[in-house]
């Protein structure tokens, strides 16, 4: 699914997929009574329901292509008990987008990761003829913030399972990881913010030029349906956290009129906001 490009002043933003995914309904909607939650995204027959593998590519003023996260990759194509338990569907893949838009993993100059989980990160690296896992975007930096790292690096029972460590130790032995710490601005008008909630160091990207601004949010707010302040995935490790920063990042949104990409929305990739009868909703899709 390519429904780009969005045009943020001087920066074009191309909202890629690298196919759908499920997840329990429950979890992804912590708190909020299924009777509610299966309303707006109906589950299936396991109670899981279908999230989009969403990526952002930005063409940066200066010419840049930088990937916002990379989905999951083919390196779990042949593992048949992962497909099933993630109902993992990829008729589209990232790869295949690019190539349709003659652009090379060569040609990406910057990995930005929201964070390390597998189907936010999975794409960084593929696995070779010999069956090692190595980058996938050969020339390109990964920029991920150092608390994430850490906490990939050294997971723990309540996350071990979300990291897969040949998404990112590769990185690291080719020396192309670059670590940051809260805000940090990669160019004019491109910088990253670190958010936690979902994860301690889990960051959104943030395109700001000629007066415009877009939030690209992760899994800070993953789908349209979570804009209301107290629907929290239950997979987020500080949810109050989660809580403070969606209420402080809406706020911004709605006064200034920012654009919101919702990377793992199926239907709804990017939506101006409103605020009606005490609550944030989308407004406006592209």
């Amino acid at each position: 699914m390519n429904l780009g490009p969005l045009k943020v002043g001087k920066f074009q933003l191309f909202p890629l997929s690298d196919g759908s995914f499920r997840l329990d309904g429950g979890a992804m909607f912590g708190v909020v009574p299924k009777t509610l939650w299966n309303r707006e995204i109906p589950a299936d027959e396991f109670n899981r329901i279908t999230l989009a593998l969403g990526v952002l590519l930005i063409q940066t003023p200066r010419g840049r292509w930088v990937l916002v996260d990379t989905g999951l990759s083919s390196k779990y194509e042949n593992n048949p008990k992962f497909k099933k338990l993630y109902a993992v569907e990829r008729p589209e893949t990232l790869r295949e987008h690019l190539d349709s838009m003659g652009i090379s993993p060569k040609d990406i100059s910057l990995i930005i990761n929201t964070h390390l989980h597998f189907d936010h990160a999975g794409g960084n690296t593929e696995f070779s003829d010999r069956g090692v896992a190595v980058p996938a975007f050969p020339n390109a930096r990964y920029l991920i913030q150092k608390e994430e790292w850490e906490d990939a690096s050294h997971p723990h029972e309540r996350n071990q399972a979300s990291y897969f460590k040949e998404n990112f130790e590769p990185l690291d032995l080719a020396g192309l990881v670059d670590l940051v710490e809260g805000e940090y601005e990669i160019e004019p008008g491109l910088k990253v913010l670190r958010s936690g909630g979902h994860t301690r160091g889990h960051q959104c990207v943030q395109i700001e030029s000629e007066g415009e601004i877009a939030v690209f949010l992760g899994d800070l707010i993953p789908t349209s349906k979570h804009l209301p302040l107290p629907w929290i995935m239950g997979y987020d490790l500080h949810p109050v956290d989660t809580l403070e920063i969606k209420r402080e990042t809406l706020k911004k949104a709605l006064d200034e009129n920012w654009t919101l990409i919702f990377q793992h929305d199926v239907g709804l990739r990017s939506a101006k906001l409103d605020f009606k009868n005490g609550r944030y909703a989308a407004k406006i899709s592209y």
